[in-house]
C-alpha cells in the first residue's frame, strides 16, 4: 500500500465516520424505533441508517473492497482490503439516552490493520490511527498512561449479551479485578474503552465474546499509542478472536495472570453467525 492509497483511505474513512456520527447526534434522544436481536441485544433504526451511510460512502469510493459490518453486511471471506464497521457501538446506551457511544471503522489490508477511526459525536472526540504513524485525538497525539501497578489502575470492561444464560459471563473476572485495582468502569462501548486506554484515561481493558467490528479500529489505536493488545494467553491474537486484553503495557502481565486462571482458550469467530 503506497502513501497515496494510505492517505486516501484515511481521508474517506474519517469522512464516513464523521458523517455517521453527525447522523447519530441529530437523532440522539429523539423517538427512534428499537428492536431486539436478543433478550438484551438491541438494534435501532439509527444503527441501520448509520450503517447504510458508511457503507454507501465506502462502496462509492472503493467498490472493490470488502465490508464487514455488524448489522447487515457480513462479507467474511478473505479479501485484500476489508473495511470493518460498527455504525453504532453502544446501542443500548443510545436507546436509553446515555451519551456514550461511537462510530468505529477499521481497515484491514492483506490481514494487517492499517487504519482506524472512532468518533464519539456527543463529546466530539475523533480518535484516529495509522499503522506506524501514531494515534491521535482531535489532531493531538496521544499515549497510554505511565501507571505501572494494578492496584493504582483504572480498568474498563463489558459484559456479553448472553450474560443471563451463559456461565462465561465475565462476572468472575469483574469481581477479581474490582478488588485488585483502583476501580473498574463499565461504560457500554468497547470502542470507547479502547480509545480511553490509548489516551491514558484507563490503564487496562478486558472483554470476552467480542466481534471484529467491536475492536478492529480500537486495537490499532491502542497499539499506535504505545499500548499492548493480546488475547488472554498473552499472544497477539487477532480481531477475529473473541477475547481481548488491552493495556498500557506496564500492567499487562499482572492482568494476564488473573485472566489466565480458569478458562479455556476462546473460539475463533471468523465465521460469524
Amino acid at each position: 500500500m503506497n502513501k497515496h492509497d494510505s492517505d486516501r483511505f484515511a481521508e474517506i474513512g474519517t469522512s464516513a465516520a464523521l458523517a455517521a456520527g453527525d447522523l447519530l447526534k441529530r437523532r440522539f434522544r429523539t423517538r427512534v424505533d428499537v428492536r431486539r436481536k436478543g433478550v438484551i441485544n438491541l438494534v435501532t433504526e439509527v444503527d441501520l441508517a448509520a450503517e447504510e451511510l458508511v457503507v454507501s460512502v465506502l462502496r462509492r469510493e472503493f467498490p472493490d473492497h470488502a465490508i464487514l459490518s455488524e448489522e447487515r453486511y457480513a462479507e467474511t471471506g478473505r479479501a485484500p482490503v476489508t473495511w470493518i464497521v460498527d455504525p453504532l457501538d453502544g446501542t443500548t446506551n443510545y436507546a436509553h439516552g446515555f451519551p456514550l457511544f461511537a462510530v468505529s471503522i477499521g481497515l484491514e489490508v492483506e490481514g494487517d490493520l492499517q487504519f482506524g477511526v472512532i468518533y464519539n459525536p456527543v463529546l466530539q472526540e475523533l480518535f484516529t490511527a495509522r499503522r506506524g504513524r501514531g494515534a491521535w485525538l482531535n489532531g493531538r497525539r496521544i499515549h497510554v498512561s505511565g501507571v505501572s501497578d494494578l492496584d493504582s489502575s483504572l480498568l474498563a470492561t463489558g459484559f456479553p449479551y448472553d450474560i443471563r444464560t451463559s456461565e462465561e459471563n465475565n462476572l468472575g473476572y469483574f469481581a477479581e479485578f474490582a478488588v485488585r485495582s483502583r476501580a473498574v468502569r463499565r461504560g457500554g462501548s468497547a470502542a470507547m474503552d479502547l480509545c480511553y486506554v490509548a489516551a491514558g484515561i484507563f490503564e487496562g481493558f478486558w472483554e470476552i465474546k467480542l466481534h471484529p467490528w467491536d475492536c478492529a479500529a480500537g486495537y490499532l489505536i491502542v497499539r499506535e499509542a504505545g499500548g499492548r493488545v493480546t488475547n488472554f494467553r498473552g499472544e497477539q491474537g487477532s480481531i477475529y478472536e473473541t477475547e481481548c486484553v488491552a493495556t498500557n503495557g506496564l500492567i499487562h502481565d499482572a492482568m494476564l495472570t488473573i485472566l489466565k486462571e480458569g478458562r479455556a482458550p476462546a473460539a475463533d469467530c471468523r465465521r460469524i453467525p
